[in-house]
């Protein structure tokens, strides 16, 4: 398994008392799945995904990542782990205002050592892969809300990840941008084997997902595989 998630928890403790906002969580994923956390908001996507990603550290549990368990790792082997095998894709792109898209792309790279003729061809050749190709040195308020997304998978793929965490990724785009979206994020699994695992609500993912996870109040209820998956009227209403 790529991602290995065993009896997680995650409590925040407030002035008012203690939120349980994961519930003794297990998730397996193998790799090359492309795998849909679904659920309301408030219903504990984006704490499961920082746990996977590590972000963030479980009350209790484990998080294996390669076999890796992130819950024991120091800030700096985590820091080592997210450089080199994870890909972080943001609702809200998180773009840095001043560099063009090609820059955006390629800062990952200086972590790993990379010459910089080097990281400017690789990102080129991204932005080339996500349709940005004429768009190289355009700043974030030159591009639209859906040409700032790619960019942002531009930039995930940096360092060659094998693993792309994508959290509500279509959430601030319209219909047609995310379903572009959903589709590159597809084409990633089918072309380069990667593994895809996405936060969301939006049930166009249905349809590109091997699996879905149906979380509810930090607990999962069900996973289904896609050929499988039946929706309830208030499924429809995430």
């Amino acid at each position: 398994m790529v991602v290995d998630v065993k009896e997680v928890t995650k409590n925040y403790v407030l002035k008012s008392g203690v939120v349980k906002a994961l519930r003794g969580i297990n998730l397996q994923v193998k790799r090359g799945e492309y795998i849909s956390i679904m659920g309301p908001s408030g219903s504990g996507k984006t704490t499961l995904f920082n746990m996977i990603g590590g972000l963030d550290r479980p009350t209790s549990g484990s998080v294996l990542i390669d076999g890796m368990d992130l819950a024991k790792m120091s800030d700096r082997q985590l820091a080592w782990v997210r450089s080199r095998k994870i890909g972080y894709i943001f609702q809200t792109f998180n773009l840095i205002p001043v560099l063009s898209a090609q820059d955006n792309v390629a800062l990952p790279m200086i972590f790993l050592g990379i010459k910089k003729d080097e990281r400017i061809k690789r990102a080129a050749e991204l932005l080339e892969i996500v349709g940005l190709g004429d768009r190289l040195t355009h700043r974030p308020h030159e591009l639209s809300g859906g040409q700032q997304q790619r960019v942002a998978i531009a930039r995930a793929l940096a360092n060659n990840p094998s693993i792309i965490l994508a959290d509500e990724p279509t959430g601030n785009l319209d219909l047609a941008t995310g379903l572009s979206i959903v589709q590159i994020l597809y084409r990633l699994k089918v072309e380069r084997n990667t593994t895809v695992i996405c936060a969301t609500h939006d049930l166009k993912m249905v349809d590109v997902s091997d699996k879905l996870a149906w979380l509810r109040d930090g607990v999962i209820e069900r996973m289904e595989e896609r050929t499988t998956v039946t929706l309830s009227a208030g499924e429809l209403e995430l």
